[in-house]
Parts: C-alpha cells; sequence; structure tokens
C-alpha cells in the first residue's frame, strides 16, 4: 500500500538536494558527509514542511516477549520535518505524550531532537533524516498539584535541589541505535518500519502523503551524582515504566512510524512559536493528547494491580531512605 496520492502540494518546490550526493541515495542513504545541526539554528532557511499528524509509538511491555507489544498514538500534530525548496532537511520538531500513574499522575514524555541531517523529496515522497534524541521526563501541572508530589517537592526545595515540575528540569534518558550503545545517531527512512506487524488502527494510508521510521534503544538514565537526585529520578522512571508498560526500560526498543501530511509552506515566525511552544511543556492535562495503548488486537493496555502496588512500596522505601536526611 502507498499513502494517498490527491493530496493538494503547494508550488515553490525545486529540488536537487536528494541527488546531490550519490551515497544519499536508497535503498541504503548514507548521511555521514552532512553535519549533525542543532535543531532551532536555521529556521531562517526554512521553506516547507510537513506535518506529523499521526506519530505512532511501538514497544514490548513486557521486554523480549512479541506477544506483549503496544501500539499508542503520541499528541498529534506537534512533531514536523522542516526542509528548504531544495529539500535539505534543517529542522525536527518532535513528538510528546502523557502516561498517567496511578501514584503520581500525569507525567509528561518527550523524545527531544538534539541533532539532525537529511533530505527529503516531495516528487517521490521519500524522506532520508538522521536524528539524534533524547528521551525526557517530568511532572505535568496535574501531578504537581498532588499532596504526594507536593510532598517530594519538598525534599528537593529544602536543599535547593531541582525538581523535575518542567521541561527544564526533567529527567533525561539517553538514547541510542539498537544494539550500538555507543552510536547515538538514529536513522529515520521512508516506509513502515517492518520490524513486527503494525494493526490497521496504527496505519494511515487512506490519510497520510507520506510514512517514514525510526527506532531507538532506550539507555539507563543520566546520573547526576547526587545521591537523592539519582534514586529519585530512577523510582520515576521506575513508576513511569510500570505504568506506562515499560515504555523507556532500559534496554528496551522504541519504534515509531511517523505519517505526514502534504507539504506546506513554512511561516518561519509561526514555525518558532509552534517551537517554542512545545518546548516548555506538552501540559498533558490540557493540551492534545495521543491514543491510549493498545495491543495489536486492540485491547487496551492496562497496568496490572501488582504494578499499582509496586509503585506504592518504591515511593514508600524512598521516602523513608531520604525524609530523615534533608
Amino acid at each position: 500500500m502507498t499513502p494517498d496520492q490527491n493530496k493538494p502540494v503547494p508550488p515553490g518546490w525545486v529540488g536537487g538536494f536528494a541527488e546531490s550526493n550519490p551515497a544519499f541515495a536508497y535503498p541504503d542513504p548514507d548521511l555521514s558527509s552532512l553535519p549533525l545541526l542543532e535543531n532551532m539554528a536555521n529556521i531562517d532557511l526554512l521553506d516547507r514542511q510537513q506535518a506529523v499528524l499521526w506519530p505512532e509509538f511501538s514497544w514490548e511491555t513486557v521486554p523480549g516477549t512479541p506477544d506483549s507489544r503496544a501500539y499508542q498514538m503520541f499528541a498529534p500534530d506537534i512533531s514536523r520535518v522542516g526542509y528548504t525548496n531544495a529539500g535539505r532537511v534543517y529542522s525536527v520538531i518532535c513528538p510528546q505524550q502523557g502516561a498517567c500513574s496511578p501514584s503520581f499522575g500525569t507525567l509528561n514524555i518527550e523524545v527531544s531532537v538534539t541533532g539532525q541531517r537529511g533530505w527529503v523529496d516531495e516528487p517521490s515522497r521519500t524522506v532520508a533524516a538522521d536524528l539524534t534524541v533524547e528521551g525526557k521526563i517530568w511532572f505535568s501541572p496535574s501531578a504537581v498539584q498532588s499532596p504526594l508530589v507536593q510532598l517530594l517537592w519538598d525534599l528537593f526545595s529544602t536543599t535547593g535541589r531541582p525538581f523535575p515540575a518542567d521541561k527544564k528540569q526533567a529527567i533525561r534518558v539517553p538514547i541510542h541505535r539498537h544494539g550500538e550503545p555507543s552510536e547515538p545517531v538514529l536513522p529515520g527512512r521512508s516506509g513502515q518500519t517492518d520490524w513486527f506487524p503494525v494493526p490497521p488502527f496504527a496505519e494511515h494510508y487512506d490519510t497520510a502523503w507520506a510514512v517514514a521510521n525510526l527506532a531507538a534503544e532506550i539507555a539507563p538514565i543520566a546520573l547526576t551524582g547526587d545521591e537523592l537526585v539519582d534514586d529519585f529520578n530512577e523510582l520515576v522512571m521506575s513508576v513511569f515504566n510500570l505504568s506506562s508498560g515499560n515504555l523507556l526500560a532500559p534496554g528496551n526498543l522504541l519504534t515509531w512510524n511517523v505519517w505526514f501530511t502534504e507539504p506546506a509552506i513554512v511561516d518561519r515566525v509561526e514555525w518558532r512559536e509552534h517551537a517554542e511552544k512545545w518546548r516548555t511543556s506538552i501540559d498533558a492535562c490540557h493540551g492534545p493528547e495521543g491514543s491510549q495503548p493498545r495491543y495489536f488486537d486492540g485491547r487496551p493496555f492496562k497496568p496490572d494491580l501488582a504494578a499499582v502496588a509496586a509503585e506504592q512500596t518504591a515511593i514508600t522505601a524512598f521516602i523513608e531512605k531520604h525524609a530523615q536526611t534533608t
């Protein structure tokens, strides 16, 4: 199947960048001759864009067990790829989503793009882009209002430690290429992933203009060197993974198919405003939300009662360990 071929495309396309180096070509594009560029450094060079209206993520809720695979569309219409009339990629805005913990409330997750390079070719509806990314986790406004989170925040504030109540102070999760811990560059390539079957509810051939895919392996969280902060970050990640079905569990493989809308002209002021709007927080309590995670057959993923009990046990152990030391 191919994406819908009847969407209108604005004039102005020139092309040529994808063909400027034979190494860029499919079936195995090599983009290593291009520098990895900071994501917001070249907005004034953007001419065209494709929005990601359907960012479809997938992972095994029990790592190593294929039947446990879940599928979830992250918040729509946040992510997009921006490029020149010639087709050189200069910016990629990243996907976000919220996950609800029975103990903490809503936690926000973002796959932050830290570097990018690549090309888009509109006539063939193809793209090749390398990304470096980082996972970020922080508390939503509703979670911050809960008595439990306030108690934990107080443990931090009494000693001047930063609390992950916004993206600036987010818990950072390194991400690398599958099976290559020392390789941070992830290849984004056209088409859906062929690593596993994709259910019909996660496909958008009838409405999308094009589709591409990426895959990333999750690494342990970045340590700060502060025992309380590192213990707390490990606690939050443990709770998050219990609630989300190991979405960011170390060693798990996170894959996403990004379904694009048709090309559009970039309004550079709007691009900056759009990026800034989502730079600080999705505000999962009130912002756009994607789907709930589901298995291949459509059954919803739900944390079991043991996971909820494990959350409470982990939180209690953390408070008992640190309440007397702050």
